[in-house]
């Protein structure tokens, strides 16, 4: 059952997001590099595309909240099925994220697998093909575009107003006492005070970069090192 559901766009800090959730005991958290690197999870999410009716429990099964699209695109539907959950609207400014947005096209998986690549490699790739349809449902909806995601974002000042929209339309439609809008660079308070547990004592918030942490993990399965989560605790 999910406690916590994201509701922000990819690229506004939702990797740092999932890192500090799992790190506040409200793990674990759903992102898109937990769809792609599960094809179970592929699969019940690509039948979504057309418009299907989702199973939210199966969806979600072992998961205590969720981030990032595609499960951030469903936030109403999240909300309502989970009414006891509280939503964060992670945002930042919109022309970094409009940036942010169009460099994790032009670097993504789809622009740089190719026929010779190692079997998790192919795995990756074949979960991008698979998720594409709903990706595109997605940038259509949500970004009131045509243009298929791989092609890229609307031109930036369509997309920033699609941006604003969205903003926008979480903070209308639901409660303040249930809705933090949140800035990743706010640190652990707000978000604690939001969740009522406690800061972690002596520990920085986990501001991860969702581009470099991606690319690095995407560099080791090219190289055949095989998927290992960005997430992850260092050494």
């Amino acid at each position: 059952m999910l406690t916590v559901i994201g509701a922000g766009f990819p690229r506004t800090g939702t990797s740092s997001m999932k890192a500090a959730l799992q790190r506040l005991a409200f793990g674990p958290c759903h992102h898109m590099f937990d769809v792609m690197t599960n094809p179970g999870l592929t699969q019940r999410w690509a039948a979504l595309a057309a418009g299907d009716t989702a199973d939210w429990e199966h969806l979600f099964e072992g998961f205590r909240s969720a981030v990032d699209w595609p499960a951030s695109y469903f936030w109403r539907e999240l909300a309502a099925t989970y009414p006891a959950a509280k939503v964060v609207l992670t945002v930042r400014d919109p022309h970094a994220w409009y940036a942010s947005m169009q460099t994790l096209i032009a670097n993504g998986p789809a622009r740089r697998l190719s026929e010779n690549m190692p079997p998790e490699a192919a795995d990756l790739y074949t979960s991008m093909v698979t998720m594409s349809p709903l990706l595109d449902r997605m940038v259509r909806e949500a970004l009131d575009s045509d243009r298929p995601f791989r092609e890229g974002l609307p031109d930036e000042k369509a997309a920033i107003a699609a941006f604003e929209r969205h903003t926008a339309t979480v903070k209308e439609s639901l409660p303040p006492e249930r809705l933090l809008v949140f800035d990743v660079r706010e640190g652990w308070e707000p978000l604690c005070r939001f969740l009522g547990v406690d800061v972690p004592a002596g520990e920085p918030f986990p501001h991860l970069n969702d581009g470099k942490s991606m690319r690095e993990a995407l560099e080791r399965v090219l190289s055949g090192g095989g998927i290992v989560s960005p997430f992850a605790p260092k050494d």
